[in-house]
């Protein structure tokens, strides 16, 4: 029997030329970054799996919007919001779940999800952890903060399973425990 997986990710900028330039994504052009980036998601993310998208998603109008959803297989896609979503938020109903900020548990992990990074959120002190996206892999990572950027230029263009997440964040964990400075 099939047990859905919990997966994160963040800033596909579907169609958008200029973050092939800004990001330095090797790509020529947004036709073939759009398809690299739905088809590793869906090599990875299977349609009854639950996929957080942290922002960021396409650029266009309502009918790219749905075009663009409908080439993920993830049937259920939670969305948190970030600055280029104008448009997406045009279109909340073809997605699970809407916000600017969400905090979830998955199993007993507490998880504070939002498009920019935080130095601290709630529950912070007691062990949650805070994803994000938007910095596209450059902001140095903090390797005693319980936080990590889950877009697509940190990951090779792939989503971030649970279990890639748990794995960092218990090096983390036991780096914040050896440190004077916690």
């Amino acid at each position: 029997m099939y047990v859905a997986d919990t997966w994160f990710t963040s800033d596909f900028h579907f169609g958008h030329f200029n973050i092939i330039r800004y990001c330095n994504r090797p790509f020529a052009s947004t036709e073939e970054m759009d398809a690299h980036i739905a088809d590793r998601m869906n090599a990875h993310v299977k349609p009854n799996d639950t996929l957080y998208f942290l922002g960021d998603f396409c650029m266009g109008n309502v009918e790219k919007v749905a075009a663009y959803r409908k080439r993920l297989n993830c049937k259920t896609i939670h969305f948190v919001e970030g600055n280029h979503d104008k448009v997406t938020r045009k279109s909340q109903s073809i997605f699970a779940s809407w916000s600017s900020l969400s905090e979830i548990h998955v199993g007993k992990q507490g998880i504070v999800l939002c498009h920019y990074a935080m130095r601290v959120w709630p529950h912070s002190g007691r062990g949650a952890w805070q994803l994000y996206g938007h910095s596209h892999g450059n902001l140095p990572d903090d390797p005693l903060s319980l936080s990590m950027d889950v877009g697509v230029d940190s990951h090779d263009f792939c989503p971030w399973h649970f279990d890639e997440v748990q794995a960092i964040m218990k090096v983390k964990a036991a780096a914040r425990e050896q440190s004077p400075e916690t």
